[in-house]
């Protein structure tokens, strides 16, 4: 597992930490965590595949006319 170096203010670190020992986890596994959610939120959400064939043919009629 590659390590990364990140820096944070002290006050924000001290409640990352609060909340690992709170959660009963590491601060690592909490970081790690709150990345996968927030990368998680932002992807961009599968759509549905006849939606999407419908929203084709839907411009294509727009554009062709």
């Amino acid at each position: 597992m590659a390590k990364v170096l990140i820096s944070m203010r002290e006050d924000f670190l001290e409640q990352v930490d609060v909340m690992a020992e709170t959660e009963q986890r590491t601060r690592s596994e909490l970081i790690r965590q709150a990345l996968r959610e927030y990368i998680s939120a932002r992807k961009p959400k599968a759509s549905n595949p006849q939606q999407t064939q419908r929203n084709a043919e839907l411009i294509e009629a727009l554009l062709l006319g």
